[in-house]
């Protein structure tokens, strides 16, 4: 009796570990930005540096404002029907002249694109904007335009961080980031990504690597936790060779269920 009442206790502990282990199945994966870009202030919408190394935010000490917007439309990564548990964003900042700022991300609302623009030197003044790119006035130069000149996005911050010393930064989960990522997931069409913003009263501006600086890990990154879709109950529950039902209290049974193996 004791035997049988010791082997029934295993079983119930160890169907309780199978149970909870199966639930614990979040997956991670990184996501490279897809395209970035810095709006330069400038009434014309002339300039931009969708191919440049670097990204800026703040205004300069010639009282101009930058803006940084940049994208993950690659979401491949992640299972359709995935829920997305936590995402944090990965920036490098590579030159600073000013102090400490917080470093605003919110949602874009309209699409806007990356042309070849490339600026010269520290790439603080911008280039001339080319076919495509995204300017102060422009979100496809020069054609198509932001509704408001410096980008159209949600007023709520989906994140921030304070930023000073040149270094790597990341910008932390919040709910808001999850509720972007999330919608992006179930709806692309809507992923326009984020706009970068920081201080625009005093000199403020900060520079970040961009997508396509040389050094590749100090680029933008995206990662992002989630969990996959639940699989479907299978058809058959199922034991092996050690099942003898002749014997009462002795050997194991499974069944895979959604939350796990129960033993």
């Amino acid at each position: 009796m004791t035997r049988k009442i010791m082997s029934i206790r295993s079983c119930a502990l160890l169907a309780v570990v199978l149970i909870f282990s199966g639930s614990l199945s979040a997956d991670m994966v990184e996501i490279e930005a897809s395209r970035d870009n810095t709006l330069y202030e400038n009434a014309q919408g002339s300039l931009s540096n969708g191919s440049g190394d670097y990204l800026f935010v703040g205004r300069t000490s010639s009282n101009g404002v930058r803006r940084a917007v940049i994208a993950f439309d690659d979401l491949s990564g992640i299972p359709a029907g995935s829920t997305i548990d936590s995402v944090r964003l990965h920036l490098e900042l590579s030159r600073e002249q000013s102090a400490s700022t917080m470093l605003s991300v919110k949602r874009l609302v309209s699409d806007w694109g990356e042309g070849t623009s490339n600026a010269a030197g520290a790439e603080g003044g911008g280039a001339t904007a080319t076919q495509g790119d995204a300017t102060w006035i422009h979100t496809f130069f020069d054609t198509q335009n932001w509704i408001s000149p410096g980008g159209d996005f949600m007023q709520v911050t989906s994140a921030e961080l304070s930023v000073d010393a040149i270094g790597s930064y990341t910008i932390e989960s919040t709910a808001t980031m999850v509720g972007d990522v999330q919608d992006w997931l179930d709806d692309p069409s809507t992923n326009f990504g984020w706009i970068l913003t920081a201080s625009e009263s005093g000199t403020t501006a900060k520079r970040f690597n961009s997508r396509e600086n040389p050094s590749t890990a100090s680029r933008p990154r995206l990662e992002v936790n989630y969990t996959p879709p639940s699989e479907e109950e299978p058809d058959n529950n199922w034991s092996g060779l050690w099942y003898d039902p002749t014997l009462d209290g002795e050997g194991y049974q499974i069944f895979d269920t959604p939350a796990g193996w129960i033993v």
